[in-house]
Formats: C-alpha cells, structure tokens, sequence
C-alpha cells in the first residue's frame, strides 16, 4: 500500500502532495514502481494535528481518488468520516482505511456495509491532538487484540461483512516506542485472530530511535531502510499488506525475502 498525503502537515513529506495534479501524479508513481493499493489520504494523523473540516477534507481525497481509479488503479481511502468514504467510494475506491476503526464517525460502519468494500479498521483510543495521553496499558499486545476483537464485533453487529474486515495494531497511535515494539513482537496474537492484517510502521518515530545513528532520532526521511527491514519482518509474520511511502524500498526487502524463502511448491 503506497501512500499519498494530500495534506499540508504530514510528518513523512511536508505537503509535497498537497496540490491535486502533483498527488494524482504521486499516486501513478507509486504504482509503476509497485504498488498495489494507493492510500489516498487528506488528514493528517500525527500526534498533534488538528482536524480539517469535512468540507476541506472531501476537496482533497476525491479528486485524486476519482483521477487514480479512473485510470483503473486500486485505491484506498484513508478517512474517518463517513460523508468522506462515502464519495470517495461513489468515484471508484476500493477500500476504506480509517484509523478509528469506524469509532470517530458512528455512520461509518453503515456506509461500508452496504458498499461491499473492504474495511481496515486500526486499533485506536482517540483523535492526534491528545492521543499519545491515552498510551497507557497493563499488557498492550492482550489489551490492543481485545480493542481490536471489540471494533470486529461492532462492525459486523452493524451489518459489516467480517470478511471485508482487516485489521491494524496502529503503530504510534496512542502507543509509546516500547508499545509500538511489545505489538510487533506480539504480531502473531494480532494475525491469529483471523482477519487479514495491515501493518503500518512507515517512517514512524520510533524506527527513527533506532541502531547507532539515532541520536538524536533520525529525520522521517532517513527511516526508509529500517521501514523495508519491518516490511521483511511482516511478510514473515504474514501480514496482509504493509502501508509505505517509500515503494521501492518495500519491493526489494520482499523479493530479498521471497529469494531467501525460495519457490513455493506451488510454483514448482
């Protein structure tokens, strides 16, 4: 999954997306360089941000949403209102991405219903602005797969089919760096509860702590590499998709991976 931030304060890339014409022409990239899903996204969710209005979210996603499906590109939505995924899904995406997991916007759960999307709902314990004062947790991997056992058994109550549904830990949401690493190491537990599970460490701050450069912690453009090490480490795990800005990175760590493994018998 390659993402487009159609926002001005993404910590990953500045607003270099911002513009309609140059997100569309990001999302083309991210494709031919191998992608298979595009995640469109216009809020930003890093701890701090302040909410756009509706209003301005829906003149951000659905132009690039409407240009890159018309093109016959995959395509995703990356939005926790229900107004927003619902004419994002009307042009042509595939999917709803929404890191509250449908808790932001009560009239999320209707709007995927009945458009036989596919919903990845993230663990999550409330809005960027005051997030991370709710990372408080006795066993966070136990306590995360019970949140996210809770968001399944809403969803489908509200007609969600339990097929569609994927689920993400949600790194760096309301989670510390020890919490973000608990949860990896603890993936198993996440992926054993039968969904497909989406993983998103992508130049996240904690990978920017690590190894013998990090001090202070590396800038979110230098976290690429450690990002393709996680995105090797979840193809073993056997994760459903990874969430990346840097594509290519991401590419060579699963064909590295894929050779190492070497030929199913499937392909014998």
């Amino acid at each position: 999954m390659g993402v487009v931030n159609v926002t001005p304060d993404s910590f990953s890339d500045g607003g270099a997306w911002f513009d309609a014409g140059a997100a569309v022409a990001h999302g083309r990239k991210l494709a031919a360089e191998g992608a298979d899903l595009i995640d469109v996204g216009g809020e930003s969710t890093r701890p701090g941000a302040q909410r756009p209005d509706a209003a301005e979210e829906l003149r951000r996603v659905v132009p690039v949403v409407s240009a890159l499906a018309a093109e016959g590109l995959a395509v995703s939505v990356d939005t926790m209102r229900a107004e927003v995924a619902a004419q994002a899904l009307a042009v042509g995406a595939r999917v709803v991405n929404d890191v509250s997991g449908g808790l932001a916007d009560p009239e999320m759960a209707g709007v995927v219903a009945g458009s036989g999307a596919d919903f990845v709902a993230m663990h999550w314990r409330g809005h960027s602005a005051d997030m991370q004062s709710r990372a408080v947790y006795d066993d966070v991997v136990a306590q995360v797969r019970d949140e996210l056992l809770e968001r399944v058994a809403a969803l489908t109550s509200a007609g969600v089919d339990q097929a569609r549904i994927v689920l993400d830990p949600g790194l760096g949401f309301a989670k510390s760096p020890e919490h973000n690493w608990a949860v990896l190491r603890g993936l198993d537990g996440i992926i054993g509860l039968g969904h497909r599970v989406l993983l998103g460490t992508s130049r996240k701050h904690f990978l920017g702590l690590v190894g013998r450069g990090a001090q202070p912690a590396r800038v979110p453009l230098a976290r690429d590499t450690a990002t393709a090490v996680t995105s090797a480490y979840a193809a073993d795990a056997g994760v459903w998709a990874v969430r990346v800005h840097d594509v290519p990175g991401t590419i060579d760590a699963l064909d590295v991976w894929a050779a190492w493994h070497g030929p199913s018998e499937e392909s014998m």
